[in-house]
């Protein structure tokens, strides 16, 4: 029996010392996006009207498309292109986008479905004159004043991918859950990314609101069925040598779904396919980062790595129990010691993410429903383990304004 609690200690230190090194990581994270953000400036030999797209991957939205369309034109010049692939759609999405003013080209393949490939698909046609700098939006967004603008000039100072402001807005009649997965959007997407670009780190590609200067995003193929095909980009652009940074001031907003089921299938899909990023993908950037000499890397690895929210305190819990309990049969306490202070930094990371950004999302009397939303997040994670989602869809959407 001592020898069964003795190696069960050492098990349970390794695993904690992992999640405290992922808990710090969030922390500095946190503490970095207090600090005044990075100013990118224009060198003087830089393109000074770069030629711009914008490209907008779009599978039957013509509830929606029109609206971001609209958002999208009064930021455009003369020169610039604003281009719909309107992939395997079966509703107006074409007609709808033809009429707001942008060029259209449609897209049928049954087999190969995903916004991967219908970004592929606007690069290729692209190619025979291609821009300067190509900015991607999915087409269920509302891009703020100014932000393809701002997007453009950090491409074309860094010469890299950007990453803009991506939130969600609560529907009409949110829930106590809205409110919680709209601070963890704000946590990831701004807190997180503003951090990691302060401190000169590659940042995680989010969605909505990307810029890349065409050099940049053509050093990679984008032709794929990736559930979460975003990250996927911005893993492979970094391994690549062009990590990307992040726009705070490029406001991109998006919307929760109202319905139940939307909201937990895209849960689920975003959730699925962080994880399988994390199994994929960290081994590539550790041994991309020793072969490339790139400590860079090694940080993205571990950002990478930190769990999604909701599992990350899960884990925590079930490592203070186990833990506590073993310290209880007389094991050692190091385990304890090391869930104690993983548990210290989580709650000051987030502490610091929502008193600084996270008020407006997060009101305080939301957070009685923590426990109610981490059981209602089980059964997701819980299906990772018996059938990973691996099929991308489309989140059903709402009507603006419903």
């Amino acid at each position: 029996m001592q020898i069964l609690i003795l190696g069960l200690s050492f098990v349970l230190s390794a695993i904690a010392a992992v999640l405290l090194v992922l808990t710090l990581m969030l922390l500095l994270e946190c503490v970095a996006a207090r600090w005044p953000r990075r100013v990118f400036k224009l060198k003087p030999d830089s393109i000074k009207h770069p030629r711009l797209a914008v490209l907008v991957p779009a599978h039957n939205e013509a509830v929606v498309i029109r609206q971001t369309l609209d958002s999208l034109v009064p930021q455009l010049g003369p020169e610039d292109r604003l281009v719909v692939v309107a992939d395997n759609c079966s509703d107006a999405t074409a007609a709808i986008a033809r009429e707001s003013g942008a060029t259209v080209i449609e897209r049928f393949d049954e087999y190969r479905r995903g916004k991967g490939y219908a970004l592929d698909y606007g690069l290729q046609w692209l190619a025979s004159d291609p821009p300067d700098v190509v900015v991607f939006v999915d087409a269920d967004c509302l891009v703020y004043p100014g932000a393809i603008a701002q997007l453009t000039t950090q491409a074309i100072a860094t010469g890299r991918p950007v990453q803009a402001n991506y939130l969600m807005e609560n529907p009409p009649i949110p829930t106590p859950q809205d409110d919680i997965s709209a601070f963890s959007v704000v946590l990831k997407n701004r807190v997180r990314s503003r951090g990691m670009s302060n401190l000169g780190l590659p940042l995680l590609l989010t969605g909505s609101g990307m810029a890349f200067p065409w050099r940049v995003i053509r050093s990679v193929n984008l032709a794929s069925g990736n559930i979460v095909e975003d990250m996927k980009m911005g893993l492979d652009l970094a391994i690549a040598g062009f990590p990307a940074s992040f726009c705070d001031d490029a406001r991109v907003m998006g919307r929760l779904p109202q319905q139940a089921a939307a909201a937990t299938r895209q849960r689920t899909r975003w959730i699925h396919g962080h994880l399988q990023s994390i199994q994929r993908y960290t081994p590539q950037l550790v041994h991309a980062a020793l072969h490339q000499r790139r400590i860079d890397l090694l940080a993205t690895a571990i950002d990478l790595s930190i769990l999604p929210l909701t599992l990350m305190v899960t884990v925590w819990l079930v490592l203070l129990l186990l833990s506590a309990a073993l310290a209880l049969l007389g094991a050692m306490v190091l385990p304890l010691v090391l869930v104690l202070l993983a548990g210290l930094c989580l709650t000051t990371a987030l502490a610091i993410g929502w008193s600084a950004f996270g008020r407006e999302a997060l009101p305080v009397a939301t957070l009685s429903h923590l426990p109610a939303y981490l059981l209602g997040k089980l059964p997701i994670f819980a299906s990772f383990l018996r059938k990973p989602e691996i099929r991308w869809f489309r989140t059903d959407r709402d009507e603006p304004g419903a």
